[in-house]
């Protein structure tokens, strides 16, 4: 393993690594294991818009189409080994949301780019955030600025994260004519080439092409459009090495463990080997990605490249607040320097065998992690941040926990009411000590100022455990009608005593 746990692509300092941090995670860890048995997940993968019954009127696709159903099988078979009992595939199409109410469907995992139409990589979690369905994949505006590339190439520009000059343009507005546009020339200055062209949404270097030059702009722009139906991307060719590194979030499994770091987890940085007569990765429908195809990065000759890397993915993964695995594709420049190419929404997850594997999963044992810590990682990392910060999104899950799985909120509530209770008792002897100090005269200014404060630390300690008691009952699921009553007596002497 080339460095902690946490991060695995560059050494770190051995107390900088994930920690199991006791209670939360272990209620974490009980908890998805009692919802193995329980929760429903349908696996939802690319419906063919040909297929009868899946759309109600075809049109085009602007993103190239892939079903990906192998890889949601894949997904699939992992969950189940996990040990979740209750897994089933589903198309993503218009009958999507009638299959999720009648199977029931507590969580979905989105494996799906879409059927037809524009920014087809967001209509799933458009309809499941409409549904009321969490899942495993990112938001619509996530999964739609990712999947376009120049919306992801102007936020990464506004976030000063470096990435190649470039420009678009849209056939709509008639022929491209570089030596005319504007935006064209602010882009690139005096830059003559050679140029990457390319469709703003896509997959596996699909339609991607070079020109060498000016010229040779105009007819290619028109004939990716055609092509596509949809903006083009023109960006300057990067010359130097080209890697690929994933980064997801906090929650990781090692052997079925969780952990968690103190950042976002990036993934073991990989560099992909081109041809001789190569410029771009050839696209994994013509060429799968073979060990051949990849080679690892050395811990210690790359290890401020690697790090640089690893700061750019976790910078990112904040800047867009994303909520789940995606994959950077990185280049340098003639002089080494790094730029951001894109992020990858849906990087593939299949799972790797002796001669295939994908970008991601590559470099999965250098981690000191399988492809079933990966899978588990990302549905537990998911669980996590919904049972923390979307609880409301998620009542119907938390209906399917026991109350003793949340015995340990109710320990840290009891420890919220403790140092309320302290905090009113350090109040009042403050007011003993201003009592000594004042003696038998009345009141100064200031001991009224101390009489005022220790009001408001009273007032501030009674709120805090009526708080905390709502949050208990909450948290262990009790109805809070039943518990109302028992609720406002114990709030009542809560607030009694901090007085």
């Amino acid at each position: 393993m080339a460095g902690s746990s946490e991060d695995c692509i560059a050494p770190r300092p051995v107390d900088d690594g994930p920690k199991t941090d006791g209670g939360e995670l272990d209620w974490l860890q009980q908890s998805v294991a009692q919802l193995m048995t329980r929760m429903r997940i349908a696996v939802i993968f690319g419906s063919n818009k040909t297929t009868p019954g899946s759309v109600l009127y075809q049109t085009s696709n602007t993103r190239s189409w892939k079903s990906y159903e192998a890889v949601a099988q894949d997904i699939a078979l992992s969950l189940e080994r996990i040990g979740f009992r209750h897994v089933q595939l589903m198309p993503d199409d218009m009958r999507l949301g009638d299959r999720l109410r009648r199977e029931q469907i507590h969580m979905a995992w989105l494996n799906t780019g879409g059927v037809q139409g524009y920014n087809s990589a967001a209509h799933a979690s458009s309809m499941l955030e409409m549904l009321g369905v969490p899942y495993v994949g990112h938001d619509p505006l996530a999964a739609t600025t990712l999947d376009n590339k120049h919306a992801f190439k102007r936020e990464a520009v506004c976030a000063g994260i470096p990435t190649a000059a470039f420009s678009t343009w849209n056939m709509a507005n008639g022929p491209f004519r570089p030596d005319l546009n504007s935006r064209f020339k602010s882009a690139f200055g005096d830059y003559a080439g050679p140029f990457i062209v390319k469709p703003v949404s896509g997959r596996a270097s699909l339609h991607v092409h070079v020109a060498e030059d000016r010229a040779a702009l105009p007819d290619m722009v028109e004939a990716i459009y055609r092509a596509t139906d949809n903006v083009v991307l023109i960006e300057k060719y990067l010359s130097g090495r080209e890697f690929c590194i994933g980064v997801a979030g906090p929650i990781t499994s090692r052997q079925r463990r969780l952990v968690r770091g103190g950042e976002p987890f990036t993934l073991s940085a990989i560099e992909r080997a081109f041809d001789v007569d190569e410029k771009i990765f050839t696209s994994m429908d013509t060429r799968p990605i073979t060990k051949d195809r990849f080679k690892q990065l050395d811990p210690v000759r790359d290890g401020a490249l690697l790090e640089r890397m690893r700061r750019l993915a976790c910078e990112i993964y904040r800047e867009f607040n994303l909520s789940t695995l995606i994959r950077l594709d990185l280049r340098s420049d003639e002089h080494g320097n790094l730029h951001v190419l894109e992020a990858n929404p849906k990087p593939d997850l299949k799972q790797p065998t002796e001669s295939v594997t994908s970008l991601i999963s590559a470099g999965l044992s250098e981690c000191g992690m399988d492809y079933d810590d990966l899978i588990f990682s990302l549905i537990a990392d998911r669980l996590d941040y919904l049972l923390t910060h979307r609880r409301e999104a998620v009542g119907h899950i938390l209906e399917l926990l026991e109350p003793r799985a949340s015995a340990v909120l109710a320990t840290s509530v009891q420890s919220v009411m403790t140092q309320c209770n302290k905090l009113a008792a350090s109040a009042e002897d403050i007011k003993d000590v201003m009592s000594a100090i004042a003696g038998d005269r009345p009141p100064t200014t200031g001991a009224d100022q101390v009489d005022d404060a220790i009001a408001r630390i009273n007032a501030a300690a009674a709120e805090i455990t009526l708080l905390a008691l709502k949050f208990s009952f909450r948290a262990l699921g009790d109805d809070p009608s039943a518990a109302r009553g028992d609720a406002t007596s114990r709030a009542e002497s809560g607030a009694a005593a901090a007085a």
